[in-house]
């Protein structure tokens, strides 16, 4: 590492923060930690928030948010995007023999954040912004890591940053570092639409009112096992919090063509699958039309 050329110029690099979606949560015990053992299956959107970065050589990090969900964030330190950065930063160079040389202390980067998918909505959010960040300032300081280690960086951050990383289709378990890829048959390319009603839901709230009742592991050997016994123990604490998300679901599951409806992760963000591209531009159309207030974004799965 210490043999390397820093680049010259100008150096400005673009990555997606990708939406993530629960199709199913099963919530399995409180931890004596105070965090949950999960069985989850973690799918990714092709859209999200879009973080740039570009470089800047005298070692400072900078956070600038705009977007239509911008309001009311920090882009201060606690930024996850800019602990994300100093974590990867503190990981590449971790003593002061090796910060303090050409390629590390005075590597710095300029950071604009995008904010296109709503606050505490269920679908990563912050977590895939910090995943973003260390996917893109991995290649932007060459720091030549491979996804476990960003995974490992992550995992101190958060527990959906690892998952968040890779960006694809996972069996997630633990409190979401256990990460297994899964490669169903008919899932990627599947036309998505989430849903949310506007109300940002904060994760501590809800997994507070789960009731504790493990109601089994999950199956996820196939999409059609997904949808016939899958499902989001969230969703009845989510409901009794905000009760707009039982209102999307009805809408959603109004839908021709619809695959499957659900919550995503502690919500309020719902989601659903359909069967083909005319079905979802009908209920996108259809939606968009009746409740103009409600956020509405339609995708593929990576």
């Amino acid at each position: 590492m210490l043999g390397r050329v820093r680049p010259a110029g100008a150096v400005v690099l673009i990555e997606t923060a990708f939406a993530k979606v629960n199709l199913a949560l099963h919530v399995r015990r409180r931890r004596g930690d105070g965090y949950h053992d999960i069985e989850s299956l973690f799918v990714f959107v092709d859209s999200g928030d879009v973080l740039r970065a570009e470089l800047r050589d005298d070692g400072v990090l900078a956070l600038s948010i705009d977007g239509p969900f911008a309001a009311g964030l920090d882009d201060g330190p606690e930024n996850l995007v800019l602990r994300a950065a100093n974590s990867l930063k503190l990981y590449a160079w971790p003593t002061p023999a090796l910060a303090n040389t050409d390629w590390g202390a005075q590597f710095g980067a300029n950071l604009y954040l995008t904010k296109n998918l709503p606050v505490a909505s269920g679908i990563g959010g912050g977590s895939a912004d910090a995943a973003a960040a260390l996917r893109l300032l991995n290649r932007l300081w060459r720091c030549g890591l491979d996804d476990a280690a960003l995974c490992a960086i992550g995992e101190t951050l958060g527990s959906d940053i690892p998952a968040c990383v890779i960006s694809r289709t996972l069996r997630v378990e633990g409190r979401g570092e256990a990460l297994a890829p899964l490669d169903l048959p008919r899932l990627a390319g599947t036309p998505i639409l989430l849903i949310n009603p506007g109300i940002p839901l904060g994760t501590a709230p809800v997994f507070k009112g789960w009731d504790q009742h493990d109601r089994g592991t999950l199956d996820s050997s196939s999409l059609a096992a997904i949808i016939d016994s899958g499902r989001n123990d969230l969703e009845a604490p989510a409901r009794a919090l905000v009760p707009e998300i039982g209102a999307v679901l009805d809408t959603l599951d109004a839908q021709p063509g619809v695959l499957l409806s659900r919550m995503s992760g502690s919500g309020a963000t719902c989601f659903a699958l359909f069967r083909s591209g005319a079905d979802i531009d009908a209920a996108h159309q259809a939606i968009r039309r009746a409740y103009p207030d409600w956020w509405a974004m339609r995708g593929t799965l990576r």
